[in-house]
């Protein structure tokens, strides 16, 4: 081995102080410990550097400085990780239970596959379960499945390090979308691991959610470069009667 942990976690926060602690706590309670924890903060004013120093794990690393935006802040990060694989968990998302780490862990050492993924809960910021996320992950994951949707929740989808390219900051509030579509078409067809349980507890109300409508317009866009106009627009009449239901329209 080459010294490296085998995952990167890597948070980002901006005055987080509320929501920070359930997840500095759901990262302390992992019981596999072969992974370093990285806190990419935007220059907080408040106490999130404070808890991030005092709730860590020996070996945390943590940079606080301006940034301009979420997605700026997350390619700081993936430059950052010295880990075979990554993952994110910003402030507020937790991993579901202490095992969590361990699951895709467990994957990585049967085949070293490029992708693993889960299934997400929504949560409270009291970490209060909501319910499932609307969206479940398929069970064989192909460069078509993105062209649905974002079945997978971008914190539940952990990558090989040396194929996850750097976000695009042009978008602000969809970019881990497109992301997650250049790592699947990066990555090898039967490489791709479901591991058939939640594994994240997902914050309701994150950036996404607070600007729906541009992010969804994004979106629109993304979808039409990655797989055409014609399946964007499809696509997105689909998406009105599921987002009536859920009261987002």
């Amino acid at each position: 081995m080459d010294g490296r942990p085998l995952i990167s976690v890597i948070t980002i926060t901006y005055n987080a102080s509320e929501t920070l602690p359930l997840t500095m706590k759901s990262v302390g309670e992992q019981t596999f410990h072969d992974f370093e924890h990285l806190v990419v903060d935007g220059a907080s004013t408040d106490d999130t550097i404070i808890l991030a120093r005092q709730m860590g794990k020996p070996g945390l690393r943590i940079v606080s400085e301006p940034d301009e935006g979420l997605y700026y802040a997350m390619n700081k990060g993936l430059k950052m990780a010295s880990g075979r694989y990554l993952i994110f968990l910003n402030s507020g998302d937790r991993f579901h239970d202490a095992d969590s780490l361990k699951a895709y862990a467990e994957a990585i050492k049967k085949k070293s596959p490029d992708i693993i993924y889960g299934d997400t809960d929504i949560v409270d910021i009291k970490g209060k379960r909501i319910g499932p996320r609307h969206l479940s992950a398929p069970e064989i994951l192909t460069v078509d499945s993105f062209s649905h949707g974002m079945l997978i929740c971008h914190q539940a989808f952990m990558v090989r390090k040396d194929i996850a390219p750097l976000y695009d900051t042009d978008f602000r509030y969809s970019a881990d979308y497109d992301w997650c579509i250049r790592c699947i078409k990066a990555s090898r067809a039967g490489d791709r691991v479901n591991l058939h349980k939640v594994t994240i507890d997902y914050l309701a109300d994150g950036l996404t959610d607070k600007h729906k409508k541009t992010s969804l317009i994004e979106r629109f866009k993304i979808m039409a470069a990655h797989y055409g106009s014609m399946k964007a627009v499809a696509a997105h009449l689909s998406f009105i009667p599921r987002a009536l239901k859920r009261g987002k329209l």
